[in-house]
């Protein structure tokens, strides 16, 4: 075989090896479309929970029943379909929450899709509360927490 046909079948297999990992990324692309990541907050950190409190009541929202307290250093308000989380010495940075019915698979399909966790707690069980956290190209925090099963 001469140089040039070998070189074509090297160059084809590395293009065939390329659209395969590709055609994997956009699969798994796709397959995360169908999650559910569950309930939409924003979680505050912030520097005075009951200056806050005060802040957001004074725009409408209202606390949740059961979810937090002043005295617990965090508090979830809602207003209408959005919620806020008020947490006062746990996040050190403002930090967009989901809380899914199964964050076990969503963790799956991050891991799967090459994503870096930067905090994981419970994901390897088989069932009970979990969460993990990955953070954005801008550096924003993701934090998935399933409170139940």
């Amino acid at each position: 075989m001469n140089k040039t046909i070998i070189g074509l079948l090297l160059l084809q297999g590395a293009l065939a090896v390329g659209f395969g990992i590709n055609n994997h990324q956009k699969n798994q692309k796709e397959s995360m479309k169908e999650v559910d990541l569950g309930i939409y907050s924003l979680s505050l950190s912030v520097k005075d929970i009951q200056a806050s409190k005060e802040f957001y009541e004074a725009l409408g929202f209202e606390p949740l029943s059961g979810a937090g307290s002043v005295e617990s250093k965090w508090m979830i308000l809602q207003k209408g379909g959005v919620k806020i989380g008020l947490f006062q010495g746990m996040f050190p940075n403002n930090t967009l929450t989901f809380n899914p019915v199964d964050a076990r698979s969503i963790y799956r399909g991050v891991t799967e899709a090459g994503l870096d966790v930067t905090y994981a707690n419970g994901v390897e069980e088989e069932s009970g509360p979990c969460s993990f956290m990955i953070v954005d190209p801008d550096g924003n925090p993701i934090l998935f927490d399933q409170h139940g099963e």
